[in-house]
C-alpha cells in the first residue's frame, strides 16, 4: 500500500483551497500513491462564523467534496479528504466537522463526524471552543478497502485513547488523524500522541497536517504545526512531512500489523478491573 500525505495551509476561501488541494493530490498521483490523505478543514479554515457562513455549503452542493470525488474517479486512487466544514440543517445551525473516504470510482465510502471537540486554553491569548460552531458526532466509524480496515478519527479526538482501542478491537488496520494541530502543543505533543496511538494498539496510525500561517479575510491569525506524519505499529516514523506544503508518499506493510499484534498482545489481554477508592 503506498499512501501520499497531504499537508496543506488552508484558507478561509474555498476555491483557492480546491485549486491547492487538487494541485497536491495530482502530485501525489504522480508519485503511484493509491490513497491521498488531505488534512483536517482541508475546504476552509477560519475563525470567523460570518466567513464560515458565506463559504460553507451543505454536504450536497460542497464543491470540494465534489472535485475529490471527480478526482479519485479519474486516476482510480482512494482519497481521504481529511475534514470538510459543512452547512448542516440542525436547529442551532452548528456546522459538522466530516472526514470522508472515497473509493476509486468516487463513491462515499464512508463518513465521520468529529467526536470530540476542541474547547480548550491553550494560553492567555490562544482560545478555542469548537463546540461553540460545530456539532460532535457520536458514532466511530471503520471501514473496509482493499487497504484494510480503516478507522477514521480526526485531530482532537487523538488525546483521547479509548476510541482508538475501539476501532482496533473492532478490527482497524489503519487509523487516521488528519488535523490542524496548534503551533503551541505540536511540539510537545503532536509525535508522542501519534506514537502512542500506533503503539498501543499495533496499528499504522497516518495523520496528514495542516501547517503555516493560515491566509483569513479576518484580522485573527492562526498557525498551524505541521509534520504530516506515518507511524507504523511499533511505532516508528515512516515519514515526516516537515513544516511545508507538498506530498510525503510512504510505503505499508499491512503484514506488520498482525506480526506486530502477535508479539504485543494489549488489545487481547487486557483485564477487567475495578477502582479502589
Amino acid at each position: 500500500m503506498r499512501a501520499g500525505l497531504i499537508q496543506m495551509t488552508s484558507s478561509d476561501v474555498v476555491s483557492d483551497n480546491i485549486e491547492q488541494a487538487c494541485a497536491l493530490c495530482n502530485e501525489a498521483v504522480t508519485h503511484d500513491a493509491q490513497i491521498l490523505l488531505t488534512p483536517e478543514v482541508t475546504n476552509c479554515l477560519s475563525g470567523s462564523r460570518a466567513q464560515q457562513m458565506d463559504q460553507l455549503t451543505m454536504q450536497d452542493d460542497d464543491p470540494t467534496l465534489a472535485a475529490m470525488q471527480d478526482l479519485a474517479a479519474k486516476f482510480g486512487v482512494w482519497i481521504l479528504i481529511g475534514s470538510l466544514a459543512l452547512k448542516t440543517d440542525d436547529e442551532d445551525e452548528r456546522f459538522a466537522n466530516r472526514s470522508f473516504l472515497i473509493n476509486s470510482t468516487g463513491g462515499i465510502a464512508a463518513w465521520y463526524d468529529k467526536i470530540h471537540m476542541f474547547d480548550v486554553e491553550v494560553s492567555k491569548t490562544e482560545t478555542y471552543r469548537e463546540s461553540r460552531g460545530y456539532k460532535p458526532g457520536a458514532r466511530a466509524v471503520v471501514v473496509n478497502t482493499p487497504f484494510g480496515n480503516i478507522g477514521m478519527t480526526i485531530c482532537y479526538d487523538l488525546r483521547f485513547p479509548h476510541l482508538y482501542r475501539d476501532l482496533a478491537l473492532a478490527g482497524a488496520d489503519i487509523l487516521t488523524v488528519p488535523s490542524a494541530f496548534s503551533q503551541a502543543t505540536g511540539p510537545g505533543h503532536w509525535e508522542t500522541l501519534l506514537r502512542a496511538r500506533a503503539i498501543e494498539t499495533g496499528s499504522f496510525v497516518l495523520a496528514p497536517a495542516q501547517t503555516g500561517t493560515h491566509p483569513t479575510q479576518t484580522d485573527r491569525v492562526r498557525k498551524t504545526f505541521g509534520h504530516s506524519l506515518a507511524i507504523d505499529p511499533w511505532g516508528t516514523v515512516l515519514a515526516d512531512g516537515g513544516t511545508a506544503k507538498g506530498v510525503t508518499v510512504v510505503d505499508l506493510d499491512l503484514t506488520k500489523v498482525q506480526e506486530t499484534r502477535k508479539k504485543l498482545p494489549s488489545l487481547s489481554s487486557a483485564q477487567a478491573y475495578c477502582l479502589a477508592t
